[in-house]
């Protein structure tokens, strides 16, 4: 496949270009900074780009079977979430590009609540809790488009950088959770989870959630 990755120098971006690359196959790897160019793979194909502006996600998107947004604002730029994900369904309408965006848990339901979303839990980080609407933004902006193949893969709990096992469970619009009540999920397995998307559709203009 042929798949392009916006945020491909960040967290979560830098695990899914070595994800995708590690399974043969073609990845632009797009950064705002050129500077950056030298933590991408020398197998990934190094563009410069803004995910934000519709034309560079058209030019970048040109001939790919996928796109994949990781990009991440930096605090307080969260309103770009919602912008960015506006950009890359423009960029990609007509194109019969897929779309998967790595997004928030903000509006996932919490088991046993009845409906309660995380970020209005009464454990929600205060801290938090401007990203994570921006994400519920994010996430609403895919929900409207309807030209689009879009999927939108919402992270537990806890994500941070690990071990890669290849195992995780995949879930709808609730948190998973396991028997201790734990929701988390390493980078890597998340990389993973997102490459089984891309290569073996399930979602189609629907968001799925993944965990152990």
């Amino acid at each position: 496949m042929r798949i392009t990755v916006f945020g491909a120098a960040g967290a979560v971006g830098s695990r899914v270009v070595a994800e995708a690359l590690s399974r043969g196959h073609e990845v632009t790897a797009v950064v705002r900074d050129p500077a950056r160019f030298p933590e991408l793979p020398a197998a990934a194909h190094a563009r410069v780009g803004d995910a934000g502006i519709p034309e560079d996600v058209a030019a970048l998107s040109a001939g790919q079977d996928v796109v994949i947004s990781a990009t991440r604002p930096v605090p307080g730029s969260e309103r770009e979430l919602a912008a960015t994900a506006k950009a890359l369904l423009a960029g990609l309408a007509g194109t019969g590009v897929r779309l998967l965006v790595v997004g928030g848990a903000a509006t996932l339901t919490l088991p046993g609540t009845g409906g309660l979303t995380v970020v209005d839990g009464p454990d929600f980080p205060a801290d938090l809790r401007a990203i994570a609407l921006a994400c519920a933004d994010q996430h609403q902006v895919c929900r409207a488009e309807t030209a689009v193949d879009w999927a939108y893969l919402s992270p537990p709990m806890l994500l941070e950088p690990g071990e890669r096992t290849g195992r995780y469970r995949l879930g709808g619009d609730e948190l998973l959770v396991d028997a201790e009540g734990n929701s988390a999920i390493s980078m890597e397995d998340l990389a993973v989870a997102l490459l089984d998307e891309a290569e073996r559709p399930r979602h189609h203009r629907a968001r799925f959630t993944v965990a152990y």
